[in-house]
């Protein structure tokens, strides 16, 4: 993990998940955050890639 600046995120998890990952991260000695950002880590893939979809625009004809 990088030591760089982070971004504050909020995100809407179950309870139960939550519980068990601050747990989980107390087990392991680590923040909450930073179980958090391992976990994403092992889970996004090393590059993703999006490309841009072509829009065409169709005009109306007068008939």
């Amino acid at each position: 993990m990088s030591t760089t600046a982070k971004q504050r995120v909020t995100l809407f998890i179950d309870p139960p998940i939550a519980k068990q990952a601050r747990a989980q991260a107390i087990v392991e000695e680590v923040s909450f955050t930073s179980l958090v950002e391992k976990a994403l880590i092992k889970y996004l893939p090393k590059r993703t890639v999006i490309n841009k979809t072509k829009i065409r625009i169709m005009k109306n004809k007068r008939r």
